[in-house]
């Protein structure tokens, strides 16, 4: 089998809800996609997308997306796309480091195989460990009374995750947690996520002042040493996530005893091979474990249910559904959605059927 032709979409996902508000001052109004078709000379095609957050999350950015794929995408024709490890050394032989522009590629290469083998991708990831998973949602930055309320929402309509977004002014923050937590009954899982917005000085400050408030810290600052100062008081558990940019940064948390979970975000990483081989270690070595990406629709998103489904179930902490974020579709299925948890679509690879006509004229296209 070999790679015969290779298509990219651009798709802009606005957001169900309006403005995603991040520390700092941070605002995305959509995920602005990359979208890719890899079809191989016997008609199987794989899907990948890659969906930053805007161009302040990460080093990953929509433009530089859209750039980087027609460098790469022409070197994989005629390659096996079964062949994963080797697509991953070629794209690191033809274009150095930007991991998040090879992640939609990579993830078309995985779906390929899993649906010319007619099997679901969880099972080339290690296994279906469970039907569904636990999902969190977010409460963004805003107002004490808006972060409140919208709290009040996510638990009347049933989840009992919530990701609080903090990392601003302290005594702010200490306010806006206090009030969501006093909002929501007794039990609710609280994960306090600063995206790296604090120093030292002001986690610290923030830690102290809600020592009476049951939740799990995330990122609070930015490098694996600050957050490692604040952790050494810390009576909570931690959560790193920009600090988990590959491997070696996964080792050495470890080695530091810097963290008790890690989210592993796919285009971070450079792709499912990247993210599996993360996620296998991190596991083996104790941590708890997220899977997820920057964001996306239900391409992405059947990734991150297919990484979080294969994840044993007692180390995995909890997924997110990001199709339901946003106005747009690109597939005919999804993810399906019960209540409070996910789970993957029926079906080789991952499981959905997507659409072309929906995702409009490609931007690039070779074969």
């Amino acid at each position: 089998m070999k790679i015969k032709s290779i298509k990219a979409y651009h798709v802009v996902q606005p957001f169900v809800d309006g403005p995603y508000r991040m520390s700092k001052g941070r605002v995305a109004d959509c995920f602005d996609a990359v979208i890719v078709a890899i079809t191989s000379d016997s008609g199987v095609t794989g899907w990948g997308e890659m969906a930053p957050l805007g161009n302040f999350y990460s080093a990953a950015f929509p433009a530089g997306t859209r750039a980087g794929v027609p460098e790469i995408a022409p070197h994989l024709i005629g390659h096996d796309p079964r062949g994963l490890a080797g697509i991953g050394r070629l794209m690191d032989t033809v274009f150095k480091g930007h991991p998040y522009i090879k992640a939609a590629l990579d993830m078309a290469c995985w779906d390929l195989a899993a649906r010319a083998a007619d099997v679901p991708l969880v099972t080339m990831l290690g296994g279906r460990e469970s039907e569904t998973a636990e999902l969190y949602r977010v409460v963004t930055h805003g107002t004490v009374d808006q972060m409140a309320a919208l709290a009040k929402r996510i638990v009347a309509e049933g989840c009992r995750r919530v990701q609080v977004k903090v990392g601003g002014n302290v005594g702010d923050d200490i306010e806006r947690v206090t009030a969501v937590a006093s909002a929501m009954p007794k039990g609710t899982v609280i994960f306090c996520d600063a995206n790296a917005g604090w120093t030292p000085y002001q986690a610290r400050q923030f830690a102290d002042a809600t020592r009476g408030i049951d939740y799990t810290s995330e990122q609070p600052c930015t490098t694996i040493e600050e957050n490692m100062s604040v952790r050494r008081m810390l009576d909570k558990p931690m959560v790193l996530d920009e600090s988990v940019t590959s491997l070696q940064e996964m080792l050495e948390i470890h080695r530091r005893g810097a963290a008790d979970g890690l989210t592993l975000k796919i285009s971070r990483l450079g792709g499912v091979t990247q993210t599996r081989l993360i996620r296998d270690v991190a596991v083996d070595l104790g941590f708890m474990i997220t899977v997820e990406d920057t964001g996306g629709a239900e391409i992405d998103t059947a990734a991150m249910a297919h990484l979080s489904l294969s994840t044993p179930e007692e180390r995995r902490l909890h997924a997110i559904a990001f199709h339901e974020w946003v106005t747009v579709r690109t597939a005919s299925n999804k993810p399906p959605v019960t209540g409070s948890r996910m789970g993957i679509p029926d079906g080789p690879g991952l499981g959905i059927d997507v659409v072309p006509d929906l995702l409009g004229k490609p931007f690039f296209e070779i074969g």
